[in-house]
């Protein structure tokens, strides 16, 4: 599967600026909770654009952290849209670094986050339809799809130790 930013006619959001000394962890390296922000605030910025109102977040899944992020190197946050529901927007990310004397980015995490758009009373409201266009955007989407009959196949099983 093709890295998002190699994704033509997606809507798209990417970000790039440098990690700090305030994101360090015990370990010396970017703090995993640092890089969620991150992806939320790339999604967040996708999705706000795609609904072109206020949205929440309703679900973070399937996040992977393949290699640490050091300091001072440069980050690209990458967030796309891949499949629409009624009111939700299935956003997914990819979040980058390089030191600065490398010229290629190094993929370190992954994950997919969902937003539903909402009116100003915090309802939820309708989002225009995204459409595949490609091979690959057909191929986001049926993962997308996969992924929401995986996550209620789950809720369903758990059901029974929840206090709702």
């Amino acid at each position: 599967m093709k890295n998002i930013a190699e994704l033509p006619n997606l809507h798209k959001t990417s970000f790039q600026f440098i990690s700090e000394p305030s994101d360090i962890n015990y370990g010396g390296k970017v703090h995993g909770g640092v890089v969620m922000k991150w992806i939320d605030q790339a999604a967040y910025t996708c999705a706000r654009t795609w609904a072109e109102s206020y949205c929440v977040t309703v679900y973070v899944g399937g996040i992977r952290f393949y290699k640490p992020i050091n300091i001072g190197e440069v980050i690209k946050v990458d967030a796309a849209v891949i499949y629409t529901g009624k009111t939700s927007i299935h956003i997914m990310v990819e979040v980058y670094s390089r030191d600065f004397s490398d010229k290629v980015f190094e993929k370190k995490t992954h994950c997919i986050i969902i937003f539903v758009a909402v009116d100003e009373n915090g309802n939820p409201k309708p989002v225009k339809s995204w459409i595949p266009q490609s091979e690959q955007e057909v191929k986001l989407a049926e993962y997308a799809v996969r992924l929401k009959e995986l996550r209620e196949n789950i809720h369903n099983e758990m059901k029974p130790f929840f206090n709702e």
